[in-house]
């Protein structure tokens, strides 16, 4: 079964504060606003973040790791879900359903790959993902060697790019001037 996860444990350092819990769309945080597109979605949803900051009923992957980079998230919610996940950062929040459920009905129609990832005018888009549970040992060897590139394991892995088209959807929230803009537009 295919689990959705929001990764909202990142350090934040260039928005200066913890950007899941900002406030965004109606939603008291971030976080809320992608934990509840995704309900809409899936069946089981969950968000990988080293605490509970919530203030919101959400099902907790606790990352594993104390260091933080962009491998951790993925292995813990691969340990912790046993099964394969679809992967959006909390600082994504203008990928629409629409797009999510593209890249789920490639998952299904192409079962023969371990990673589908999504490619927009930037380039490749590793938190925007299906990660088959056939890539954690993949992870895991390349966290052995402190390899944490997530374009490295999208190598080495059987990979399906899927290739969008709207950059908009693609916008980072990850400085306070991004996030002022975003509350602006409407996307």
């Amino acid at each position: 079964m295919l689990s959705g996860v929001v990764i909202a444990g990142g350090k934040s350092s260039r928005m200066g504060k913890d950007k899941a819990l900002l406030p965004f769309m109606g939603y008291s945080s971030l976080s809320k606003f992608q934990y509840k597109k995704l309900e809409e979605i899936f069946d089981r949803v969950y968000i990988s973040a080293k605490s509970n900051k919530f203030d919101f009923n959400a099902n907790i992957i606790y990352d594993k790791f104390k260091e933080s980079n962009p491998l951790n998230p993925i292995i813990s919610a691969l340990e912790a879900t046993k099964g394969d996940i679809f992967l959006i950062s909390v600082d994504m929040p203008f990928i629409k359903k629409e797009s999510i459920k593209r890249l789920v009905k490639i998952y299904n129609l192409y079962p023969q790959y371990d990673i589908y990832i999504s490619k927009s005018q930037n380039g490749i888009e590793p938190t925007f993902a299906i990660y088959k549970h056939s890539v954690l040992d993949i992870a895991k060897n390349m966290y052995s060697k402190d390899d944490f590139r997530l374009k490295n394991l999208i190598n080495k892995a059987n990979s399906y790019i899927v290739e969008f088209n709207c950059l908009d959807e693609f916008i980072n929230l990850n400085t306070p001037i991004e996030y002022k803009k975003a509350l602006n537009l409407h996307i």
